[in-house]
Order: structure tokens, then C-alpha cells, then sequence
């Protein structure tokens, strides 16, 4: 057990419940009659808190959970030290290109692709790329662990990490490793939003220029997130009715939101400048701006329309990652972020505020809860 203590030390856990779970470990492997290298499944660690529930309170039973899940990636990690896996990069390469190849298939965005394959990448890492066909739900459950231990990264990106490797296992291994996952999981936090008071709002939009201070206004006027604002078309702005329609919004929703009467003449000229860079694209013949799903497969020349380009295109071209055909895309997120963090720095703001902080301050932001 000195080992054990000497790695939840290392592992910055409090002086004063190391005793408590080396306690807990000691109790559960004599009832279960192992050996304290021995690695327990999930079926032998409900029996344990079976046993106990009836004996102690829920948090010590929650405790003692905890311990043993501490012990088990103890266990592993020891077990990864005194083990050489066998080193596959080249099938761990397969393995990224088949991961892409189904995700296009299913249709996720470029964003959703990028993270998995990023979380696939560190799982390899992590495993010292450890042959595909060899692993197991144990390998998830440790590095799951891993992330809320040694990491001490948020549930948020813990569950992010899970939904990336699932995929992995399911769609690509063809392995189901649900009954596996019993990981510690990272503690959630709940903090407060920065929200930004109105005068504070306006005296950061006299600091920005032009189209950025048109988009900022836009986000901050309709409630929206940074991307739902970036991926306006032209056919989703309604002006005479004033209405704006968020397609594919968090949860893949769509929904319609009033465009404030005031930013009626901007949205006019933006939409004429962006008329200008359309007329262009068709005279150069520019293949047409991307669409979604399999939208592009049914109306191959859809997105040479105008009802279908960008509110806000981007100057330059680019080149699509994903097909490499040079198009016009549309406005890029850091450009709108930069211009958004000089002006709260004039201002002499000293919130930590983002775009993302003007839907926090947006009165439809009250609306909605």
C-alpha cells in the first residue's frame, strides 16, 4: 500500500483522505479474497459496495467507489511501466483514416471531425500505440481516468473524450465497450457567466470597425453563438419581416429569432458588398460556396446561387479541407475574436469577456431562462 499512497501523492489528492482509501482498498480486496495486484471488473466492485451500503452512509460508500477506481488506474498505470506494448503507429494511422472516412459518411462537421480525430490521436499516445486489435474497454476506462486524474482536465472535455472514443470502438473496431466505462469521472464546475452591462457593450462597439462591429452587434442583438452568426446565408435574413433564420444551432436545431429594426440599413449594405464578391466568384467561376449535408450531392449547383453565399465572405479564398477545391468561404472566427478582444482592451474592461459573452449579455439571453 505504500506504492499506492505514494502515487496519491503524486497525484496532488488530499493528505487527509489518503488513509481513508487505502482503508477502503484494504476492506474491499479482503471481502473479495484478492490479491492487491489483482485488477477487479465492475461486477466484483458492485458487490463490494453492495456489501457496505447497508453498513455505512451513501458519501463514505461513494468514497470507498472512488477509491477503488483510483486503485484500478494505479494498477494500470504500474502495469504500463512494467510492460512494453507492442508498437503499431502505421495501423494507429489506419485507424485515423478510416475514423475520417465514417465521419464524412455520417455526415459530422469539419469541427466535430478535427476533435475526434485529435481525442483518437492522444488515446494512441497515451497507450504508447498499443496494437488496435488489442484494445479493450479497459484501455477507455484508464485513460478516461487519466484525464480527470492526472490531467484534471473538466467534465466537459472528460465527456468529450468519450464521445470521440466510443465512436472509435463502436464505428471503427465494431467493439461495444459500454459495460466498461467506469472511469473516475472529473468534477464538474459551475461557474458563473461574464455578462457585460450595456454601456459596456456599446463603448467596446464604438471601438471596432466595420464588418466586425456589424457582426458583433448582429450576435449580440439576436442572441446568437459565434458560428450561428458566421454561417448566415443570404436566403436566412429576412429584412422586411425582420427575421433571421439560425440553421443547424446547438443539438442540430433550427430557429428563428427577431433582427433588431436597427441594424436594418447595415445588414442592406453588407448585403450589397457581399453581392459584389458573389458577382465576382461567378464571373472568375468560383466554384460555389459549400452546402450542407448532402445537399451539394442533390443540387450540384446550388451553391453557385445567391440565395446560398455567405453573409459575411471571407476575402480570400480558401482551400475547402475537406474536398481541397478552392471556394469561397466564409468569414474566419479568430479575425471577429481579435477585433473583439482589442476593443475591450481599449475600453478598459477588465471582465474576461469573449463574443461568446455578448449572448450571455443579450436581453434574449434572459428570455431564454
Amino acid at each position: 500500500m505504500n506504492e499506492f499512497k505514494e502515487f496519491l501523492k503524486e497525484h496532488r489528492v488530499k493528505e487527509k483522505y489518503i488513509p481513508h482509501y487505502v482503508r477502503w482498498i484494504t476492506r474491499c480486496y479482503a471481502f473479495l479474497g484478492e490479491e492487491f495486484s489483482a485488477r477487479l471488473d465492475g461486477s466484483q466492485k458492485e458487490r463490494f459496495l453492495k456489501h457496505i451500503a447497508g453498513q455505512f452512509e451513501e458519501w463514505q460508500v461513494k468514497q470507498s467507489d472512488y477509491a477503488i477506481k483510483l486503485y484500478q488506474y494505479f494498477l494500470s498505470s504500474k502495469e504500463k511501466a512494467d510492460n512494453v506494448q507492442t508498437s503499431s503507429p502505421e495501423a494507429w494511422d489506419w485507424l485515423q483514416e478510416e475514423a475520417s472516412r465514417l465521419l464524412r459518411l455520417k455526415h459530422r462537421s469539419y469541427r466535430t471531425k478535427k476533435t475526434y480525430l485529435g481525442w483518437i490521436r492522444r488515446f494512441g499516445e497515451f497507450l504508447g500505440y498499443k496494437a488496435p486489435e488489442k484494445l479493450s474497454g479497459q484501455d477507455l476506462q484508464d485513460f478516461l481516468t487519466y484525464l480527470a486524474v492526472k490531467r484534471r482536465v473538466s467534465s466537459s472535455t472528460q465527456n468529450q473524450a468519450l464521445n470521440a472514443l466510443v465512436f472509435l470502438f463502436r464505428e471503427v473496431l465494431q467493439k461495444d465497450v459500454g459495460i466498461y466505462i467506469d472511469a473516475v469521472r472529473a468534477k464538474e464546475k459551475r461557474r458563473l457567466p461574464v455578462v457585460l452591462s450595456k454601456q459596456e457593450v456599446f463603448d467596446i462597439f464604438d471601438r471596432m470597425p466595420g464588418v466586425h462591429r456589424l457582426m458583433a452587434m448582429v450576435i449580440y442583438g439576436c442572441g446568437l453563438r459565434l458560428s450561428e452568426c458566421l454561417m448566415f446565408r443570404i436566403k436566412d435574413v429576412d429584412l422586411k419581416k425582420a427575421l433571421v433564420v439560425v440553421r443547424s444551432g446547438k443539438g442540430d436545431e433550427d430557429r428563428v429569432t427577431v433582427l433588431p429594426q436597427s441594424l436594418r440599413d447595415d445588414l442592406k449594405e453588407q448585403m450589397e458588398y457581399a453581392r459584389q464578391i458573389y458577382k465576382k466568384d461567378r464571373k472568375n467561376d468560383i466554384a460555389g460556396v459549400v452546402l450542407p449535408r448532402a445537399l451539394e450531392r442533390k443540387y450540384p449547383n446550388a451553391g453557385k446561387r445567391w440565395e446560398w453565399f455567405w453573409l459575411f465572405p471571407s476575402q480570400p479564398l480558401s482551400v475547402d479541407p475537406r474536398t481541397a477545391v478552392v471556394r469561397r468561404h466564409h468569414m474566419h472566427p479568430a479575425s471577429l475574436q481579435r477585433a473583439f478582444k482589442r476593443a475591450v482592451e481599449e475600453a478598459g474592461i477588465a471582465k474576461p469577456a469573449t463574443i461568446h459573452t455578448l449572448r450571455h449579455s443579450s436581453f434574449r439571453s434572459w428570455l431564454r431562462h
